[in-house]
């Protein structure tokens, strides 16, 4: 089972993890957690509904992103900004330069830009900058609200998207179920990823087809940077647990805790 999407008026990947299977045979309780792309194509309808639903928004990304498409005000809902890498980083954020980055380096060779992609997952894990903002973000998630919490970058595929690969870890889910809500991703942005596509022929003068594979990797979620990442964990931290533990910060105790909070 994956995380289920709800349907808003101008947003594509916002989801529930209600229902996935934890440890000790226990789902994720219902209107608790949520993932996200930003929230800046909200409409006025889909802010009074989100107004119901959270109590905090956690944002992942750079300066010039929230500068660019800033997350809507929403009364009685706490955002705190938590970026995830230190630099504008072309592939992950999603600010205008970025993007131009992508068209004009990424979209050439497939091959180049899945081990781009590849190194800048693995950065999530090796990078301490990265660590720490994780880390700050999962001591957030101890606290208990009255209402949901919710995270996102731009998309919702990278840096949330490993966000949630934390939280799915730490809850007790199981990895192949980790890994489809990973790639459910791309069904929820598909309409999102081929007006992307639009843009970039548009801007280069047209794709030939290794273009477009070498944006597609760019543009969407892939087992290839999951198991990047995942590797990245097993080689600085021994495994996920050691990377809960050792570069999360959470004890044991904190552990059980949290799956006591998120799990029914």
């Amino acid at each position: 089972m994956v995380s289920r999407k709800l349907e808003f008026n101008g947003l594509s990947n916002l989801r529930d993890l209600v229902g996935m299977k934890g440890a000790d045979g226990r789902s994720v309780r219902p209107g608790r957690l949520y993932r996200s792309e930003h929230l800046y194509s909200a409409d006025g309808e889909d802010l009074k509904k989100l107004e119901g639903m959270i109590s905090a928004v956690f944002d992942f990304r750079s300066d010039q992103e929230r500068i660019e498409k800033p997350d809507p005000a929403i009364p009685g809902v706490e955002n705190i900004h938590l970026p995830i890498v230190e630099n504008l980083a072309a592939g992950i954020s999603r600010d205008k330069q970025s993007q131009d980055v992508i068209f004009l380096r990424l979209a050439k060779d497939p091959n180049e830009s899945r081990d781009y992609m590849c190194r800048m997952y693995r950065n999530f894990v090796m990078n301490d900058f990265c660590v720490s903002q994780y880390r700050s973000f999962v001591r957030h998630l101890m606290k208990e609200r009255e209402r949901a919490v919710l995270w996102h970058c731009t998309a919702g595929k990278d840096r949330a998207g490993f966000a949630s690969v934390i939280v799915e870890e730490m809850l007790g889910i199981d990895r192949e179920a980790i890994l489809q809500d990973y790639l459910e991703t791309n069904v929820c942005l598909k309409q999102d990823i081929l007006k992307l596509l639009q843009i970039a022929e548009h801007m280069l003068g047209g794709l030939d087809d290794n273009a477009k594979a070498a944006l597609e990797y760019v543009f969407g979620a892939h087992e290839a940077f999951f198991n990047a990442v995942l590797g990245a964990v097993e080689e600085r931290y021994g495994d996920f647990g050691g990377f809960i533990e050792n570069g999360l910060g959470v004890t044991k105790g904190e552990l059980q805790r949290f799956r006591d909070l998120y799990l029914e």
